[in-house]
Order: structure tokens, then sequence, then C-alpha cells
């Protein structure tokens, strides 16, 4: 009962109400608030630390805090000098260092990046890749996964190598697709790399860090000795070992190590239009081309911007970024025509993701509480049923891998929409912070909103057929397109859990079976005469069973420490390809050891199914192994 009452009371803060009146973003209310709501929900979520900053009106109210630094020592989390990594934020700072360059009249957001670049991106199609395009993640790049995150920083290739080595295949024309790019990111570093013509790291310490006295912020991977006594201390949960310095690959898509303090003074410039106090970042001008909307996937959604997307809540204009590596999780969000800033890290990912549903309830909680909106609950349009079951479907995020083995991680990520009796619609990726899929009712045709909430999903079409799902539930760096049918887990998921039981079990009866065949001294349970097919037909089985499981582990152990997913895992894969080429190969013995079992006379049931069991385990393998790209000869993912 105390849990439950404790609960509603988090609920109240969150929401921000019920109050008698609108409370205002003062110090002193804003410090009561989170005080309300941080200390518990870190303790519930198994959260070390946190440190939340808020600026308003060029000063910053509020700088704390709270939980600890580090659980061996119970050192508190220090705003200015605890550091925190706030990952894919510092894609801001590099669209930052972009615009400064801009503004200068050494780069342009519209000239072929190509023409900044010692190596060529190729024109796989007509419109030339630009830094707008980069720096709004609508260059139409696949994702790549390989050498993000790397266990050492003798492992962590420059920049330079980098994007040399890395460079994924354009799947969408630019300009046309918003497909969220760590690669794009990282190609625009290297040009403000190129131009200034000075180490990245170098530009973005001398030309944004001094300024505006960020002392305690870097791009260098490991922290600087000089800052080596604050350095960030990550967890994935409080109750577990510290984790390991997490390096980059990609640098200025995620590098960045700073504090609450100097984030603080970041927000102020940006709200400031380029300008903190008396430090000049760049013109009001070019502070404002980065804020406006760049891209927006449909009227009436969310935008990106350049470095930052929209957030936009309750009619205010909000523009933000989030960023995630393993142990450490932040959120910026600032209200631009406000002049408020939020900015918030935590040192842990915390028990089921807390960290996530965590920065999205106090983001929401703040806007809602500081700047409420009065909202109605429309009733569903006639047409919902009809327009509910034309989008029903599976669907993949526009940010993906493109025809590399990784694809087959995509079985485990599609998102599903289904239509309920009541019409209202739920789509398997969008959840509330209880994890549960929202459910949207349709207010206006193809646009739904979420049955108690704000948010929007609509659906774009070409005619009958989807062209893609977009809302601004979440960030507005995808759109879910439909999913081909081979690609479905639907039937995929057992056909693969099919094939490894028939596999495991034909790999189980063999020692079996010949035990017994020993024992009473009998003939092997396939054709006597030709017993080296049932042989090789159980080597084969042995061979696909390690081939598919062998991809599924280095996938499911990928997914938890992206650090696998680098160079060195390459020995290990090429000899998972050696064995799927043999597993390809081997479909011709299967099926001579079938055809050989159906000849069989004297009425050996068992002997057909099994082998015939067998056969398709086989052919189900061929399939993964070509459906999903497993012998691909670049291992570029």
């Amino acid at each position: 009962m105390r849990h439950a009452v404790l609960l509603i009371l988090m609920a109240l803060i969150v929401s921000g109400g019920p109050v008698a009146a609108q409370p205002a973003l003062t110090s002193p209310d804003v410090e009561a608030y989170l005080e309300g709501f941080l200390p518990y929900a870190l303790h519930r979520g198994d959260i070390a630390g946190a440190v939340v900053a808020v600026v308003k009106d060029g000063e910053t109210i509020l700088l704390k805090g709270y939980g600890v630094a580090d659980v061996v020592t119970g050192t508190p989390v220090n705003p200015a000098a605890t550091l925190f990594r706030p990952g894919s934020i510092s894609k801001s700072f590099t669209a930052t260092a972009v615009m400064q360059l801009v503004e200068k009249g050494r780069l342009s957001l519209d000239r072929d990046v190509n023409e900044y670049l010692d190596f060529r991106v190729p024109s796989t199609f007509a419109p030339p890749i630009t830094l707008r395009h980069l720096l709004s993640h609508t260059a139409g790049f696949a994702d790549v996964y390989k050498n993000v995150m790397l266990a050492s920083a003798r492992a962590t290739p420059s920049i330079e190598h980098y994007v040399k080595n890395a460079l994924p295949p354009r799947i969408f024309p630019a300009g046309t697709v918003v497909a969220y790019s760590n690669y794009g990111a990282t190609l625009a570093g290297y040009i403000v790399q190129r131009i200034a013509g000075e180490p990245y790291e170098s530009y973005v310490a001398k030309h944004i860090f001094a300024p505006l006295g960020m002392s305690h912020s870097t791009f260098v991977q490991p922290v600087p000795a000089s800052l080596s006594q604050h350095g960030p201390r990550g967890y994935l949960r409080a109750s577990h070992s510290a984790a390991a310095f997490e390096f980059l690959g990609t640098a200025p898509a995620g590098a960045l190590s700073t504090t609450g303090a100097d984030m603080a003074r970041y927000m102020l410039a940006h709200l400031g239009g380029g300008r903190e106090n008396s430090v000049r970042l760049m013109s009001p001008a070019t502070a404002a081309t980065m804020h406006q909307p760049a891209f927006r996937s449909m009227p009436g959604m969310q935008a990106m911007a350049l470095g930052f997307y929209g957030e936009d809540r309750n009619g205010r204009r909000i523009i933000g970024h989030a960023g995630d590596l393993i142990s450490f999780h932040a959120d910026m969000h600032l209200l631009i025509e406000d002049k408020v800033g939020l900015f918030i890290a935590m040192n842990s990912l915390g028990k089921d993701a807390a960290s996530t549903a965590l920065r999205t309830a106090l983001f929401r909680g703040f806007v809602d509480r500081y700047f409420p909106a009065a909202q109605s609950e429309p009733t569903s349009l006639a047409s919902a049923m009809e327009h509910g079951l034309r989008i029903a479907g599976r669907y993949q995020s526009s940010r993906r891998p493109h025809d590399t083995p990784i694809t087959l991680g995509g079985l485990f990520t599609e998102a599903r929409l289904v239509v309920n009796a009541d019409a209202t619609v739920e789509l398997s990726a969008l959840k509330g912070i209880n994890g549960v899929p929202k459910r949207w009712r349709e207010v206006e045709p193809y646009v739904w909103r979420e049955v108690h909430g704000t948010a929007k999903l609509a659906a774009v079409l070409d005619g009958n057929a989807v062209r893609f799902l977009t809302t601004d539930d979440v960030p507005p760096v995808a759109v879910w397109q439909p999913l081909p049918v081979s690609r479905q887990a639907g039937w995929n998921l057992p056909v693969l859990v099919a094939t490894l039981m028939i596999l495991l079990a034909a790999l189980a009866q063999w020692p079996f079976s010949a035990l017994i065949r020993r024992h009473y001294r009998l003939a092997p349970d396939s054709v006597a005469s030709r017993p080296e097919f049932y042989r090789t037909a159980r080597i084969v089985a042995g061979i696909n069973f390690v081939v598919l499981m062998g991809w599924l582990g280095f996938l499911l152990a990928g997914a938890q420490d992206l650090t696998l997913l680098a160079d060195a895992s390459d020995p290990f894969l090429r000899l998972l390809q050696v064995l799927g080429a043999a597993s390809v190969l081997g479909t011709i013995p299967v099926m001579r050891y079938v055809v050989s079992a159906w000849r069989v006379s004297h009425g050996r049931w068992w002997l057909k199914i099994s082998s015939s069991a067998l056969a398709f385990a086989s052919l189900a393998t061929v399939w993964f192994i070509a459906a999903f790209h497993l012998l691909s000869l670049d291992l570029n993912y």
C-alpha cells in the first residue's frame, strides 16, 4: 500500500498536477519539483547518479547533482566537476562547428560534400549529398554498426580511417527520407577537420569549449589526465560493477565527455541566438538557420533541424537531442522562444532500461508543469476501422542496415501495427512508460492521436499502399516503412525455430541411434547399402546448427555489448561464412539421403519422415543464409 501511494504521488508530480495554479518556473519551484521526483526514481530504477541543469532567460536557475558518481566510494555527483558522456548530443556540437565554418564562408550547406573530401561518396542517386543532408539525417545512408563502439583506445580508428572504411551504401535519394546516421554525423566532423586544418577534437575545444568556458569538456578518448580525477564512471545498473570506458569510432557523433555546468553554458549560447553573455559562438542568423526546420516527413509532424530535432509540445517550439551509450544516457531540450533549456544526464542504464522512461517522464512532466495546455479527448472518425485495417501490417525502420548479415537481427526488431475492436490501433514499437503499446484513435484521415495523450501517429499513402508511418511520440529521426514479406518475422521466426529444433533433434538422435545399433548389431537406420549418405547428412545438420546458432549468438551478444561489432570479430564471422558455404553445398548429399530413404521398400516410415524433416531444415538454412546475406563478402555492417 505504501508503495502504491508513492507511485501515485510520483505520477502527480510528473504530470504536473493537479495544482491550484500554474507553478512559475523559478529556482525554488523547479528544485522542489525535481526533489520530489528524481531521488526515488533513481533508486527505483537502479541508477547510480544524475545531473540536471535548467536555464532560463540567460541564467542558470538550477544546477544540481543527484545520487553518486562512484558507487564504490560513494562520491556524490558534483554538477560542476563530475563528467558524464551525453552520447549523440555530441552531434549538435558537430553541427555547431559546421555552422561556424559556414558563417565564415569556408563551407556551404548546399554544395556536394565530395568537394570537401579526399575520397568520393558514390553518386548512387542523382541528388548529391550536402552538409544540410548530413546534419538533418537525410543523406540516405544505410545504418552501420561495426566499429561504432570499441573496447580500447588501441582498437579505435581515427575519424579519417573510419569514414573511409565504413562508408555505407546509399539506400534513399538525398533529401527524401529521414534515416538517422552516425556515419553521416561523423562524415560532417571529418569535413570540419579537413577544412579547419586541425583535428576535430582540437577544433571543438578551441572554437566551442574555450570561448564558452566549458573547461571540463572534451572529445578526446580516453579523457585527458587533466580531467581524469573527474573521469566518467558508468554502470549498467548501480548494483553492478562499473563499466569500462566506452570508445567510439564515430567520435563526432557521440564521444563527448562533459559536466552539467558546461552543458548549461552550451544551452545558454544556443538559446541566446549564438551568444552566451559576452561570448559570441555564431551570429543570430546562423543560429536561426541551425534551429529552424530543415526536413519534415509530413506536414504537422515534428521536423529535423540541423544537429537538433523537433520536440514541440503544448504549443511550444522545442528542439533538442538525446544521447545514449551503453552506460550513459542524456537528454537536452531547448524551448527556443521561451529561452528555457533542460539538460539531464545519468550514469547508468538502469533496471529494464529505466533511464529512458525516466528522461521521457521528466521532460514531459517539466513542460506540462510549466507550460501547460488544455487538452480534450476527441472522438474517432467513422473511417477509423477501414483506415486502420488498410495500414495494418509489419514495418521496418528507415534507419536500418542494407544487405548485410545484421539484417537477420531485423526479425527481432520489426514493428507490427494491429487494429483493436474499438477501431483504435497499436504499433508495437510505440510503448508508454509502463512498457505497454499505446493505443491511437483516428482524429483526421490517416492521422491518429494517442488515447489519453497528445502525440500523433500518421500514415502517408501512395494510392491504397502505405508509403510510411511517422509519429511525434519519439524523435523524428526515422519513419516506418512496409516490411517485405520475405523479411517478416511472422513466418521467418517459426521456420527458424522449427529448423533449429529439427537440427538439434537430428544431432541428439545420431549418437543415441549409434549406441542402439552397436548393442543390437544393426545396420544404419538409413539405407544399409549407402550408409555414407546417413553420415554426411548428420554432419551437414551439425554444420547448419553451428551456422545458425553462431550468427544468432553473435547478434544477441552484440546487442548487449556493442564492442563485439568490430574488426576483432571478423575472423569468427569468416569462419561462420566458411561453414555457411559448406551448408549450401551440403544440401546435395542431404537431398540424396532423402531420396535413398524414400526408396526403401520395407516400410520405414519414421526414416522417411525424419529424413524429410532434415531436408526441410537444410533448405531452410540455405534460405536464411541467402535471404539475410550471411555470406556477404563485405563485412562492413
